[in-house]
């Protein structure tokens, strides 16, 4: 195996730390200020006395071992197989290492040392001594100049991003840290070579998608893409999912496939070629090993999709979007993958399901790529293995597929067990073996179906594979899903993971053992002294009652913060919180958060919102507490603070519509002109908005009313389902002047899309329509002439012809009692010079007051007078209509030529109606005169 890959160079090592040439001095310096700084001393020290070497070659000196120990602990704690060497023995000097006390000692005080802003790292992590020199070489200072080279700054990016990873949450710190590095590796990317650039794109999505930039992830797997010739495109296809299917019916695929012979390895680097040939003579054979995948063994479904033939003939046919040279692909026999395209397909999956909800249409179309890598015998040991853990993760929501799914997890969860744990090691124990071994779900493989380190290494740093206690953590996880909460439990307790097992009781209604859990970690009884074990918790300890544990423990666990939240959260005792902030120096973001959200529920309103403050001055980049915080300022109407807080979330993530919303509500209480909340020049200003320009001669307030007009129409385009929102958007277009006539058109068009159902003509804005209507009078001129079944009626030009369709096949269809939207098609229809059709609105119009007027158990004067007025406008469209040649009808046709009868009954029908109640009433004089006047 090659030393680059995972082994440490010892000459070097020993050239640098000198532990074990100095003997007791040297063990007594680590114990007492830790191994960190004593290896800070030693690496400073041998760079000021390096014998004849320059900084050159002493930092290649230092880069080297940093990224030999950085694989070396991904293999240790990821990939496998086993370290044949003992990491205790070359890195601390020989007392320690041979002392199980103060090697765990040492340890635990490593680990410390890279939990940051109060987020823990996992307390059993495997051979963290190599995570740490890895961390620390490789962040060296003085390693970093002007002219430092660029595998330097990447190796930085890498080991920094493999912390975030290993925290509970990421810290804004690392991720500051992490971008400024690629912003500055931005320029200097067009230097590598494809292949070399295509990884480092790759990897760098992988860090975007870790963050939740799903969009920069996808435009640098497209960049990728490009780099390497890959082509790949989702797609349909016909074919048969399930045996007793008949008629084929058409199935999303993925068709790829990579460029062809060795392109995208024709300028493979170094770095590559090394892999390559370590990994060839590491298996003996040319033919790929890969972990089992098991098959699905159901009664109904089949295997794989069987795909139709006739998609053979798709390439005559030509589809849209898809390159010709993936329209000839068999989807059932596509060829083999290069494993850098494989790894954009994974990402590209990751970055769906990163962005879009966890519901089954996400899972239907991240399927796909899963099985296009699994289905084209990807070429590469962790490559397969992270797309079986992909397809298990998609599968676990189906009745039919979740078995296979749980039982490849288990799978790779043994596989990684297995292959992660040395025969003989002083890394504390997860108590996993038996007296053959570890166990394993599977036969364990042997040598020759195994892949050598170096393969699986290879592309550790794109796949980025979880580690193998967060694998097990998610099969409990899946098991909780499942209802296996004691298989669950079994596993976190293993695990030693008492925070998840606390959760796990609680989740349960077992609140009672949750708090005896967490307050064992965290206190001791007064006669009890620090010598009680860690591992073991009291559940089931009559000698200890949980009201016994009131000390707090001198030497608090690393996860310290987060379970005296948890605590918090269980009994509702918000000193709880308050003790999780002190304990990490003020630098646990979730304390604060709790602390916000306990207030609110009871509240103090102005101190939630100090809370959310504190927390978003040690993480600034967390989405959900600046909109948090936005909701408290609107309640306290500070407006220019909410609009401050709403354009903070909205840079961090601009994919949220409430977000949105709720800006545009902040933007309107605006004053004219308002002064930014807490403004200074560390504070951004409120969003800027593109889409629509604000001319400076316009007043404060139509700007404001503008810029939330635009943040809602971006809201309504992220939500098309949420009526509120669309009813926001056309009560916010009403108010601008000039209107955007077209937008109201949209928003009514779609709420009555989604309202109409449940609310029938309610779902019409009278207000909204009746100025639709106006406008659309005052700028087109009247439409006459005959006009078919089902023709569009009025002009064909933007809003005009949009109208129309409003009102023809929206508004019409849906109006029953309402007698204005009627007296409103009247006038609309009129002015389409159609009168037999405004005729039949006022008709209407008419039944709709008179069927009020007989439904009233006691008709009021409103009634009975709205009955007159609909009565007297019914007269006389029959008089200004009624002898006005009828629309579409044959020459001469009138549209009423009774009119005169129609308009005497229909007054006479009213006079009978109110002669009891409303014969002395204006209402009926009006009438008497209206038909004396016909009369005459």
């Amino acid at each position: 195996m090659s030393n680059s890959v995972s082994a440490l160079d010892l000459s070097a090592l020993e050239a640098v730390l000198e532990f074990h040439t100095e003997g007791d001095r040297v063990e007594s310096r680590i114990l007492d200020v830790g191994w960190t700084q004593r290896l800070d001393e030693r690496v400073r020290c041998w760079i000021q006395l390096g014998p004849g070497e320059t900084f050159r070659t002493q930092r290649e000196t230092l880069y080297e071992l940093g990224t030999a120990a950085l694989n070396s602990f991904l293999q240790s704690s990821v990939t496998g197989p086993p370290l044949a060497w003992d990491s205790a023995d070359r890195l601390f000097p020989r007392g320690i290492a041979a002392d199980a006390a103060k090697l765990n000692g040492v340890r635990r005080r490593l680990i410390q040392d890279i939990c940051i802003d109060g987020e823990n790292v996992y307390h059993l992590v495997l051979n963290v001594e190599l995570f740490s020199l890895a961390k620390y070489l490789l962040n060296f200072p003085p390693l970093f100049t002007s002219e430092t080279p660029l595998h330097l700054r990447w190796a930085r990016v890498t080991v920094n991003f493999w912390h975030q990873r290993l925290l509970s949450e990421n810290v804004s710190s690392l991720q500051e840290s992490i971008y400024q590095d690629l912003e500055e590796l931005e320029e200097r990317l067009a230097h590598d070579d494809p292949w070399t650039r295509a990884c480092r794109l790759v990897q760098r999505a992988t860090i975007h998608t870790q963050h939740g930039f799903d969009q920069k992830a996808r435009d640098d797997l497209r960049r990728a893409t490009l780099e390497t010739g890959f082509e790949f495109q989702l797609t349909g296809r016909l074919g048969k999912r399930t045996k007793f299917q008949e008629k084929d019916l058409s199935q999303l695929v993925v068709l790829a496939k990579s460029a062809d012979g060795t392109n995208g390895q024709k300028s493979t680097s170094a770095t590559e070629e090394t892999f390559a040939s370590v990994a060839n003579s590491a298996s003996g054979t040319d033919e790929t090993s890969k972990p089992e995948a098991l098959d699905l063994n159901d009664d109904t479904l089949l295997e794989t999709i069987a795909f139709s033939t006739s998609n053979q003939d798709a390439a005559s046919l030509g589809e849209d979007g898809v390159p010709a040279s993936l329209t000839a692909l068999d989807p059932s026999d596509q060829p083999t993958l290069q494993a850098i395209d494989a790894i954009i397909l994974l990402a590209y999956a990751s970055s769906i399901t990163n962005t879009s909800p966890a519901d089954g249409l996400t899972r239907e179309e991240t399927l796909p790529y899963a099985t296009r890598v699994l289905q084209g015998s990807s070429n590469n040991w962790q490559v397969y293995t992270q797309a079986l853990l992909l397809r298990s993760r998609i599968e676990g929501y189906k009745s039919r597929t979740v078995e296979r799914g749980l039982l490849q997890l288990q799978a790779l969860v043994d596989q990684v067990i297995v292959e992660t744990t040395p025969k003989t090691s002083n890394n504390p124990s997860i108590e996993v073996t038996n007296n053959s071994g570890t166990s394993s779900f599977l036969p364990r493989p042997k040598p020759s179906e195994s892949a050598p380190a170096s393969e699986r290494l290879q592309y550790i740093h794109q796949l980025a594979s979880p580690t193998r206690w967060e694998l097990e953590a998610e099969l409990a996880s899946r098991w909780i899903s499942l209802g296996g909460i004691r298989t669950a439990l079994e596993i976190y307790e293993r695990l030693q993971m008492w925070a998840e097992v606390a959760l796990c009781w609680a989740a349960n209604d077992r609140e009672d053992k949750a708090k005896s859990i967490v307050r064992w970690r965290l206190y001791r009884a007064a006669t009890v002294d620090e010598t009680q074990p860690e591992d073991k918790p009291i559940i089931g300890n009559e000698e200890t009652s949980m009201e016994s544990l009131t000390v707090e423990r001198d030497t608090l666990p690393t996860d310290a913060p987060r379970l005296f939240c948890i605590l918090g959260d269980l009994e509702g005792n918000p000193s709880m919180y308050d003790r999780a902030w002190e304990i990490s120096n003020r630098r646990y973001a979730r304390a604060q958060r709790s602390l916000g959200k306990y207030y609110f529920n009871h509240g103090e309103i102005r101190r939630s919102e100090e809370a959310y403050a504190l927390s978003l001055k040690v993480n600034a980049l967390n989405h959900n507490t600046w909109f948090s915080l936005g909701c408290i300022r609107l309640q306290l109407e500070d407006w220019p603070g909410a609009v401050d807080a709403f354009s903070r979330a909205i840079q961090i993530e601009d994919t949220d519509a409430e977000t949105w919303s709720n800006l545009a509500a902040a933007l309107l209480q605006l004053p004219s002109n308002p002064t930014v909340h807490g403004a200074n020049e560390d504070q951004p200003v409120p969003l800027s908005f593109d889409d629509e320009e604000i001319s400076s001669a316009e007043e404060g307030s139509q700007k404001h009313i503008r810029s939330a007009f635009t943040s809602l129409k971006r809201a309504a385009a992220l939500k098309r389902d949420s009526y509120r929102i669309w009813s926001n958007l056309l009560n916010v277009a009403v108010k601008l002047s000039p209107p955007p006539y077209t937008d109201m058109i949209i928003a009514q068009s779609r709420l009555i899309d989604l309202l109409a159902k449940s609310k029938g003509e309610q779902s019409i804005d009278t207000e909204v329509l009746d100025g639709l209507v106006t406008h659309f009078i005052a700028i087109t001129p009247g439409s006459g002439g005959t006009v078919s079944e089902g023709e569009d009626i009025g002009p064909k030009r933007g809003f005009e012809s949009m109208l129309v369709e409003l009102v023809e096949q929206r508004v019409v269809p849906l109006i029953t009692s309402s007698r204005r939207l009627y007296l409103l098609m009247a006038k609309y229809y009129l002015h389409l010079k159609q009168p037999y059709a405004s005729l039949q609105a006022y008709e209407k119009a008419w039944r709709v007051a008179l069927n009020r007027l007989d439904t009233a158990s006691e008709a009021t004067e409103e009634q009975w007078n709205e009955a007159v007025d609909a009565t007297v406008e019914l007269v006389d469209a029959y008089e200004s209509l009624g002898q006005r040649r009828r629309e579409g009808s044959a020459e001469g046709e009138l549209v009423m030529r009774d009119w005169k009868f129609k308009s005497r009954s229909a007054i006479r029908g009213i006079l009978g109606r109110g002669r009891e109640m409303w014969e002395e009433s204006d209402g009926w004089q009006t009438l008497k005169d209206k038909l004396e006047d016909l009369k005459a």
